[in-house]
């Protein structure tokens, strides 16, 4: 059972979302929030799984509240699911730790998948949203990350290649023969090579690096 927290500043969208989320036994909501400051109020009393995080809210903004959620309780995936997909609330959201980006128009069905897929590990990001992240690496020159990600071996690259495409450690396993052990503890010496502090971050990288096709 994966458990959710909503953060949005609209009740209709809070009610909502619960409605869809209530028929599928595998989700269960276990609190909303008006904001960010509230959601972080609420993190500890309802040790959600995962926190479904709108952007432009007031008091404390969602870039704001998951880049604080991330540092204080890193264990909680943050899944941004906004109106927004201006340059700089995709960049900002990825940059401070979101696990995947989501516009509001997502279809149902597509939205609980990509919940699922959140806390296996894969990084789902809209199509549109992920269209700018591709036109970034394409329009961008190669900036002081190259030099981090050429320091890795072979093998890191083929799965920081791999995390990149959104594959979670089970699939980067089965793809490359390897123990799921084997690929955690090759992730872990990725991050810390690259020095970012976990795998959509180590994503963001592989893609302004052109290792992702």
């Amino acid at each position: 059972m994966i458990k959710l927290l909503i953060c949005d500043d609209q009740y209709v969208v809070r009610e909502g979302l619960k409605a869809i989320f209530e028929t599928d036994t595998g989700l269960q909501v276990v609190g909303t929030a008006a904001d960010g400051a509230e959601a972080l109020e609420l993190i500890p009393q309802l040790q959600p799984d995962l926190v479904l995080m709108d952007l432009k809210m007031p008091i404390m903004n969602g870039v704001q509240a998951t880049r604080h959620i991330r540092q204080k309780y890193p264990d909680v995936k943050i899944l941004v699911l906004t109106t927004y997909d201006a340059d700089e609330w995709v960049f900002d959201a990825i940059r401070s730790g979101a696990a995947g980006y989501l516009l509001k128009d997502t279809q149902r069905e597509a939205l609980v998948a990509a919940i699922k897929d959140t806390m296996a590990g894969k990084t789902p990001v809209d199509s549109a949203v992920a269209g700018k992240l591709f036109a970034q690496v394409i329009q961008g020159t190669p900036g002081p990350h190259s030099a981090l990600v050429d320091a890795l071996t072979d093998r890191e690259k083929d799965i920081l290649r791999l995390v990149g495409a959104g594959l979670s450690n089970a699939d980067i396993a089965a793809r490359l023969y390897l123990s799921e052990g084997t690929v955690r503890n090759y992730v872990s010496s990725i991050l810390d090579k690259l020095g970012v502090a976990d795998r959509t971050q180590a994503a963001v990288l592989a893609l302004r690096c052109g290792l992702v096709d």
